[in-house]
């Protein structure tokens, strides 16, 4: 095939959300999500304010885990992550990354795709809401990367459906903290960038807020660039010290390398207020020493630079895109945990010759900013004030061929929707028929930014069949594709000479998940065994401890393992009371412990 003429008839729609100034009253709430790599977490406007709801276990940060135990029960949270240390097999975390993807983890009897391990969180954040206020969840607005593409996208809204949660509207993480900062500056005037580093992603926004009106110019990211390969490329190092010092490859000991990622965690988040820490490492070799290695803020700093120097590559796009000098900017908003190193700080003064703000918590940030767009999105008077408009992140597009002389190119990249067109947008192309007699035209969908094909992601093909025979050239095609808020693309076909039209059908390829994947997955996760809930505090307690227990040495191991059978026996006791009095007392010494 070859490009015929372009109908960009469509103006740019923004989103102009005109609130109601009358509170609709409904029998329940309306939420925001931030599903994280690492930690997650559910917030609700109520009462002019942004509340982020604790889960069962009373904590505001929901880590992004879930294992089965010996009995096959089902953990989700930090009874999960607890395991992480003393079950590796049986524990899986970080599946955020692959959403979208093929990859499945066996769990007990179970092998479970990423949208199914994303539910379980989903639906334990769903069932603490309902607890916590008393009212069922009427509607979520969850969050995504920036740079997360179709497949991910529709995976997440999967993962939703399959937790029974009901989702319209997936919003990007940067365009969320971007509200959260107008809810809570409603009359300020700034250029604002913001830079989101989670555990799995690096997300970059560029925008302005003006009364309330917060409009997102140009969007960039990384979406395999986060905390969780601060920490991996930390491992790297120190477990090379431990191979040279120790003879001991700790890649091939799923239980030491558990014990390597915790020790480096700790040691960068120590980090992060001090100049140095220590790597510790229980049980190494044939004589279970225990290593010891010294690390220094420099030291890991040099580690980390080539993460840095991936960091600034989407903030000169983003700025690029704005067409913004990094002068102009007012203020570096600083979203997501990891952005509490302090390289990131260093970056920010180097890139932008000021210091990074951090007027949001980091971490709820985000959740505050989907709590926002679902009180937007009810038309809600809380949020009366607020107008939003978001962008697409990156050019989506057809492959086609073009003629040179006696030469004819393949796959080549036509965008039909640019980077940068503001959301939701319909836009169209039209394309003429390269071969005599041609009858059926096949197009492959890609989305990225290069002039080949091959260099972009593929998303789905189809087939128009039953077109005109005729000389080439003399039947065009209309390409649509509508591009909606939420990230999710529909494609319309058109035979202009005879009207009739193509629904397009994406061939995901086993990356999305069919109607019939997510009925079967939400029959699989109905008949899990989840924990009474009740029963909860004692298995998260139960679980630190024990992950704790394989750190410890000496006297500490001996004190902290008397604990443990102690609190086991009390369980037997069924003695409410009791086994709160025991479960404290196990809290108590654990912090201890973990301090030294």
């Amino acid at each position: 095939m070859r490009c015929g003429s372009a109908d960009c008839d469509d103006a740019e729609r923004r989103t102009a959300y005109t609130p109601n100034v009358t509170r609709r009253e409904d029998a329940g709430v309306r939420i925001g999500i931030d599903l994280g790599t690492t930690h997650s977490l559910a917030a609700v406007l109520m009462d002019g304010q942004a509340i982020i709801i604790p889960n069962l276990l009373g904590e505001r940060l929901t880590p992004s885990a879930v294992s089965v135990d010996n009995d096959g029960r089902t953990l989700v949270g930090a009874p999960a992550k607890s395991r992480e240390l003393t079950h590796p097999g049986e524990t899986v975390c970080n599946f955020k990354r692959d959403m979208g993807t093929e990859r499945t983890w066996t769990l007990g009897r179970k092998s479970m795709r990423s949208e199914s391990l994303s539910a379980l969180v989903l639906a334990d954040l769903r069932q603490s809401v309902e607890e916590h206020l008393g009212q069922r969840v009427l509607e979520a607005v969850v969050t995504v990367p920036a740079y997360f593409g179709e497949d991910q996208r529709r995976a997440t809204q999967a993962a939703c459906e399959i937790a029974g949660l009901h989702v319209e509207r997936i919003i990007n993480e940067p365009t969320a903290a971007a509200l959260a900062y107008g809810f809570g500056n409603p009359q300020s005037e700034a250029k604002l960038v913001v830079l989101d580093l989670g555990g799995g992603t690096f997300d970059v926004s560029v925008l302005e807020v003006t009364d309330g009106i917060i409009e997102i110019l140009a969007s960039a990211g990384d979406a395999r660039l986060g905390g969780e390969d601060f920490v991996e490329l930390m491992m790297e190092h120190c477990g090379k010290r431990i191979l040279e010092t120790e003879g001991v490859d700790l890649s091939r000991a799923a239980d030491l390398s558990a014990k390597l990622r915790l020790a480096c965690e700790r040691a960068k988040r120590a980090l992060s207020s001090a100049e140095r820490a220590s790597v510790v490492v229980a049980g190494v070799g044939p004589s279970a020493r225990t290593f010891t290695l010294e690390v220094t803020r420099e030291q890991v700093h040099g580690w980390w630079a080539p993460l840095v120097s991936r960091m600034q590559t989407p903030i000169r796009q983003a700025l690029k895109d704005a067409g913004w000098m990094r002068s102009a900017v007012d203020q570096v908003l600083l979203v997501g945990g990891a952005t509490r190193m302090p390289l990131v700080d260093g970056l920010v003064a180097n890139v932008f010759n000021k210091e990074g703000t951090r007027t949001l918590s980091p971490d709820e940030a985000v959740a505050v900013g989907a709590a926002v767009q679902a009180a937007l999105k009810a038309d809600d008077a809380q949020v009366e004030d607020l107008v939003v408009t978001d962008i697409a992140p990156f050019s989506l597009g057809v492959d086609h061929s073009s003629e040179h002389g006696r030469h004819r190119v393949n796959g080549m990249f036509s965008a039909i929707v640019e980077r940068g067109t503001v959301l939701p947008a319909s836009r169209s192309h039209v394309f003429t028929t390269i071969d005599n007699n041609q009858r059926w035209v096949e197009f492959g969908v890609y989305q990225g930014e290069h002039a080949l094909c091959e260099h972009n992601t593929k998303i789905g093909e189809y087939t128009i069949k039953g077109v005109p025979a005729g000389p080439a050239g003399s039947e065009q095609i209309e390409v649509r594709f509508s591009y909606d808020l939420n990230g999710l693309l529909e494609v319309e076909t058109t035979v202009l000479s005879t009207g009739k039209k193509h629904t397009l059908v994406l061939d995901r390829s086993g990356r999305g998940m069919t109607k019939a994947e997510v009925g079967r997955a939400q029959t699989m996760l109905q008949s899990l065994k989840f924990h009474p809930r009740d029963a909860l505090p004692n298995v998260a307690a139960l679980e630190r401890a024990e992950a704790l227990f394989t750190t410890l040495t000496r006297d500490d191991r001996a004190l902290l393992g008397e604990l443990i059978g102690s609190f086991k026996s009390c369980l037997e006791s069924q003695d409410p009371a009791l086994i709160r009095e025991h479960r404290q007392q196990l809290l108590v010494i654990v912090e201890r412990l973990q301090q030294h």
